[in-house]
């Protein structure tokens, strides 16, 4: 407490001010043991994955708000302004932090889905065996092409990386999004967007029904179809790749018989924050038939594994 009061009369040079900002939020993170997950060039915190960090700036996709490492430190670890600069800065501890390196411009490549696999053998034995997924409703997105085997060679031309790629079209029937799911069981796991997808076009399903269900992630969309699969191709689905409203909004413009929006988000901290979030979006915009599916489990695929797992042990005791 004593520490804190002192913290409040500290007098910061600017360039102190300036080296707190530019530490590398990453670095800073891990040396606090926050675990972080790639996200393409980013990476995610495990403990809020709606929250992402690279060099010296996070983004909250959730509330969409972000800024540089004071304003960071400030907000997730509730210090006041000298406490935050006090800690970047390496305070008692001693301990420097690197500053953040500076990213050269880069020029945004256009968008290109990766070469196809000749078949989907492996995609089908991941989403069926590992994620449960039911075989029709897999079968029917891969005929519609928004879901394949993707065959990337590496760098060295030595070996090649196969991912489950979930398209995201236009309304041209033009691919305009893609997201990559590594589909082995063992080792480190991979997801992210393909660069240069727009993120108005992420994966979905468009039906014929006044109903659009809103999903975080693709296998969570499958999983809430396959727990729930009567009459699903009648409905809309729309995987929004994170918790941003774009895709969702996109939607609702081209698509205006949808007017009852089911938000079915993680049941976890970011899942409700961005659930409370997406309803006040919707309301600004004039929907008022907006209601929330939340599983039991942290997610819809957990939901649908769980359900497997107990089918699989009630056969093996009837047996």
């Amino acid at each position: 407490m004593e520490a804190s009061i002192i913290a409040q009369y500290i007098h910061f040079t600017e360039e102190q001010k300036r080296r707190a900002n530019s530490v590398d939020l990453p670095e800073f993170l891990r040396r606090r043991g926050e675990k972080l997950l790639p996200s393409g060039r980013d990476k995610r915190l495990a403990s809020d994955h709606s929250v992402t960090v690279r060099g010296n700036q996070w983004f909250d996709h959730a509330t969409e708000q972000g800024g540089l490492a004071i304003d960071f430190v400030q907000k997730f670890y509730g210090l006041s302004f000298p406490d935050a600069v006090t800690a970047l800065l390496g305070g008692e501890s001693g301990i420097g932090y690197l500053p953040a390196r500076k990213e050269p411009a880069e020029q945004r490549k256009p968008f290109a889905l990766p070469p196809a696999h000749t078949d989907m053998r492996r995609v089908y034995a991941y989403l069926l065996q590992s994620r449960c997924i039911n075989r029709d409703v897999l079968t029917e997105f891969a005929r519609a092409g928004l879901i394949f085997e993707s065959a990337e060679p590496s760098a060295d031309k030595t070996k090649i990386y196969h991912n489950a790629v979930f398209v995201g079209n236009d309304e041209h029937g033009v691919a305009r999004h893609g997201h990559k799911r590594s589909i082995y069981t063992s080792g480190k796991s991979y997801r992210g967007n393909i660069e240069s997808s727009d993120p108005r076009y992420s994966f979905h399903w468009v039906g014929v029904s006044d109903q659009l269900y809103v999903f975080e992630a693709p296998i969570d969309l499958l999983s809430y179809i396959s727990l729930h699969q009567e009459d699903w191709r009648k409905h809309s689905y729309v995987s929004l790749c994170g918790t941003s409203e774009h895709a969702m909004l996109w939607m609702l413009e081209q698509y205006t018989l949808l007017g009852e929006i089911v938000l079915c988000l993680d049941n976890d901290n970011a899942g409700v924050k961005a659930s409370k979030r997406l309803t006040g979006i919707l309301s600004e915009y004039g929907y008022e038939n907006i209601r929330i599916d939340r599983s039991e489990e942290k997610d819809w695929n957990d939901e649908l594994v769980r359900a497997c797992e107990t089918e699989e042990k009630m056969t093996m005791e009837m047996e």
